[in-house]
């Protein structure tokens, strides 16, 4: 069964393969919903909802502020604990763009993250990066 699952998720394979401690995504989403991105809520039922979707446990709660004193970072950031690590994000008002992170040392699938990022901000598109951690 394992092997199944890896055959269909390629970063678990080269994951599993390579003995990784852990895997950092970055999430670049741009054009997204400016109302979304606006509401600290939002932001926070995001949050909740995509730990639920890749299985992570929340330590403490989501911390969402707003602060930025030049136009080109005004915006919401976001911090949230999870038990094997981090789940944190930017939300640049000036261009309607999400800049998302999730560290674990619990795989979880970036298009899994991906698609539920873009699908909850709206987004026109988006880019991943991965980096898989020794």
């Amino acid at each position: 069964m394992q092997n199944i699952i890896q055959d269909r998720d390629p970063v678990l394979s080269k994951y599993s393969r390579n003995n990784c401690w852990g895997i950092a995504v970055g999430i670049d989403l741009h054009g997204c919903n400016p109302k979304t991105i606006r509401s600290a809520s939002k932001i926070k039922k995001f949050v909740i909802e995509l730990c639920k979707q890749i299985g992570m446990k929340r330590f403490g709660e989501c911390q969402v502020v707003h602060f930025g004193e030049d136009e080109k970072v005004t915006g919401f950031s976001m911090t949230q604990l999870i038990e094997t690590s981090l789940i944190s994000g930017h939300f640049a008002n000036q261009t309607n763009n999400v800049y998302l992170d999730v560290f674990s040392c619990k795989y979880f699938n970036p298009e899994t993250v991906a698609n539920f990022a873009n699908k909850f901000f709206e987004s026109k598109n988006h880019k991943i990066h991965i980096n898989l951690r020794k």
